[in-house]
């Protein structure tokens, strides 16, 4: 741990002592959880004084323990140890003062990792790769909508004023919001963040990040969560919200995660490249899998209720386990198939997902696909190719494909598995039991 002091005493030394450091846990959600630590009390992290309870890892999405998962007060709601993840320390930009944030890791009190860390799950995907002498290496796309700052947080999103309802690559929508999204920038190159393009996109006040191809698989998730709570703090800033909801706007583009990603073999050679017109079998294979396990993992490209909003025929985003050479309909897209930049696109998830989970379930699926040896369907541009069913709108059925899925137990462990379902159960019971104000609208006058 004393690198983590090295760490420290460069920032210190770069930017100043900072009045308080922002210790920052990713449950299950995606959602931020930690404490303030005083800069004066930072030994303590090397101490293993800096604790939080274990069940902090898994509160449903209203942030309360529920006691079906086993965690909690149901068994004396135990202590975790917070550990400082290296590389992570970084400043806040648009903090008030000198504000310093740090992600962390819980640790039970036997030193090992939590079971229940989502970093942890996708790390042991990508052992599994190296196991195999694979590295996977990947790139992420996030959408998400500027709206206009909210009096209730149940008033319906408005975007910004003078926002076309279609800016789709609009620069004039960029210059227009220049400032802010400077600002955005500024602050991902002050964190380090590796952030390529900024696009307008499709819907209104809506906008795509593009980030650098990394074979950090775990530093590119914290990346997305990092940006997440970045892109939210800028926005607020200039009296705004941003929201990384899958489908804020029922008549506009949802928000999508896309991945992009390739295998390289330990001398470095993309195992996806090829130098004739055909398409790599690694690569083949690849998309046999992902597409074998898609079903199995949508509740976890697909989260919550809203999530399902995205997935209907016709929209902007894809919603079946089908692929193509370079087709924005397909679930997954093959943008490029010869040289070092062959990879292919998951197009699924939304930009509401848990990086963490998301990646190492893609991932999953592309290590699959290459032990098995499966061959893929006929890509969407064949003239013989059939439509493949389409995946789930309902919520229910997703989490019953997830709970009965072996792809799942094995990726998760049982135990997290059931912990994620009784989660979203619950979310299901909260959600779908509270009467909507559209149907006060329809019926209540009426019947």
């Amino acid at each position: 741990m004393t690198d983590f002091m090295t760490e420290y005493d460069l920032y210190c030394t770069q930017h100043g002592v900072p009045e308080r450091i922002d210790l920052m846990l990713c449950d299950i959600n995606a959602v931020l959880r930690g404490k303030w630590l005083p800069s004066s009390e930072v030994s303590k992290l090397l101490d293993n004084q800096v604790r939080i309870p274990l069940s902090t890892y898994a509160p449903n999405i209203f942030g309360f323990e529920i006691p079906e998962t086993g965690l909690g007060m149901i068994q004396g709601d135990p202590d975790g140890i917070l550990k400082p993840i290296l590389g992570t320390l970084k400043p806040v930009p648009w903090a008030k003062g000198n504000v310093a944030q740090l992600m962390v890791e819980m640790h039970e009190m036997n030193g090992e990792i939590s079971e229940l860390s989502p970093r942890l799950i996708l790390q042991r995907i990508v052992d599994k790769f190296k196991n195999k002498g694979l590295n996977p290496v990947v790139a992420c796309e996030l959408e998400f909508y500027i709206i206009n700052k909210r009096k209730n947080v149940s008033d319906p999103p408005t975007p910004p004023e003078r926002t076309p309802d279609a800016q789709n690559y609009d620069l004039e929508v960029l210059s227009r919001s220049e400032e802010m999204l400077r600002a955005i920038q500024k602050a991902s190159k002050v964190l380090g963040l590796p952030i390529d393009s900024i696009i307008a996109e499709f819907g209104p006040g809506q906008f795509e990040i593009n980030f650098h191809h990394t074979g950090d698989v775990l530093s590119a998730a914290d990346t997305a969560v990092i940006f997440r709570r970045l892109v939210r703090g800028v926005a607020d800033e200039y009296d705004m919200e941003a929201t990384f909801m899958a489908k804020p706007y029922a008549d506009h583009p949802g928000n999508g995660m896309h991945l992009h990603t390739s295998v390289l073999d330990n001398e470095g050679v993309n195992i996806f490249e090829c130098s004739n017109e055909e398409i790599a079998p690694a690569l083949r294979y690849a998309v046999a899998g992902v597409l074998n396990t898609m079903e199995d993992f949508q509740a976890i490209f697909a989260p919550h209720m809203n999530s399902y909003r995205r997935f209907f025929p016709g929209g902007f985003a894809p919603c079946a386990p089908d692929w193509g050479l370079d087709n924005r309909n397909a679930g997954i897209r093959l943008p490029v198939t010869k040289g070092p930049a062959s990879r292919l696109e998951h197009r699924i998830s939304g930009a509401d997902i848990n990086p963490y989970l998301a990646f190492a379930a893609i991932l999953a699926g592309i290590l699959h696909g290459i032990e098995t040896e499966e061959e893929p369907p006929l890509p969407l541009e064949d003239a013989n190719s059939s439509p493949a069913m389409p995946l789930t709108t309902n919520w229910n059925q997703s989490l019953d494909n997830f709970e009965n899925s072996e792809f799942a137990k094995a990726l998760l462990g049982e135990n997290y598995c059931n912990i994620y379902s009784v989660l979203r159960r619950n979310e299901i019971s909260q959600i779908t039991t509270e009467i909507p104000p559209i149907e006060y609208k329809t019926y209540l006058s009426r019947l």
